[in-house]
């Protein structure tokens, strides 16, 4: 019998960048609702702090761009708890620079957390969640994951990744009874804007001050005065983890609402104005 079972555990989560923000509230709403959590970041010592020493958490000390410690995650969390139902990955940062603003260093670094770190975890919990044949890998978008903005190009791009990525683990993991999810959240009041998970160009081109300059000013702006309300989005991941059938996309925030409408409605418009010249490219019929 796995321990999970023998310790009344509803689920076992498996959640990185659990240090704070998203992550921690997500473990601790978890655990709320007889869960236990095997809980990540860089700071092991810091995630015990926030939850406290209980037989339902695990803190593990994890940089997600070190194939080799997840790996080594995945297996301590498998030796205590006998198995991973919940893969919530949320370990990430933003740049706020304009493209030509992002400098080298910056791309490959957001890459290296935001996207190569996500499959590094995901890679290693895939063969637990096959062998149980169940499971439900959430993976943490944006709402400009799905409509970029300019000023945040790059990071854009790291999260149209991720929806790429997720959108072919749903169809290639459904059949194997493993659901996966991209939860795209808009503006919520946590810290991701302080410097501390957000990166700032060093190099500012007065060329985009009236667009990606918009979004450099705003931020410092609206910084802890985001609509989204955090601990709401940690409560509605437990819902969603009890959903029968889960959805591919679940959009948190009226703001990402409005941006998916948004996008849907200018997407239509403009595939209908070029619709002639599109068709115009196949062979004759």
């Amino acid at each position: 019998m796995n321990n999970n079972i023998k310790q009344g555990f509803k689920r076992v989560w498996f959640i990185t960048g659990a240090t704070r923000g998203f992550g921690a509230l997500i473990a601790k709403s978890a655990i709320e609702d007889g869960n236990a959590v095997v809980a990540t970041g860089r700071d092991a010592n810091r995630i015990s702090e926030q939850l406290g020493e209980s037989p339902a958490v695990l803190a593990i000390a994890l940089d997600v761009t070190d194939e080799a410690q997840a790996r080594a995650a995945v297996e301590a969390a498998v030796e205590r708890f006998g198995r991973i139902d919940v893969l919530v990955n949320n370990a990430g940062f933003g740049l706020l620079a304009a493209v030509e603003e992002s400098s080298d260093a910056d791309v490959r670094r957001i890459y290296e957390t935001n996207v190569f770190g996500l499959l590094n975890v995901t890679r290693a919990v895939l063969p637990v969640m096959r062998g149980q044949r169940s499971g439900h890998v959430i993976n943490t978008s944006s709402i400009v994951g799905y409509q970029a903005a300019p000023g945040v190009g790059v990071y854009s791009s790291t999260k149209f990744a991720v929806e790429g990525i997720t959108e072919a683990l749903h169809a290639e993991l459904k059949p194997l009874g493993i659901h996966a999810t991209l939860i795209e959240p808009g503006f919520f009041r946590t810290d991701f804007l302080d410097a501390s998970s957000l990166l700032v160009g060093e190099e500012i081109i007065d060329d985009y001050q009236e667009t990606a300059g918009k979004l450099r000013r705003l931020a410092s702006e609206i910084n802890h005065r985001q609509p989204g309300d955090p601990a709401k989005l940690a409560a509605a991941l437990v819902t969603l983890v009890d959903a029968r059938t889960p959805p591919l996309r679940l959009p948190l925030g009226t703001d990402t609402l409005k941006a998916i409408a948004e996008k849907n409605a200018y997407v239509t418009t403009e595939t209908a104005t070029w619709e002639a010249l599109s068709a115009s490219t196949d062979f004759p019929v």
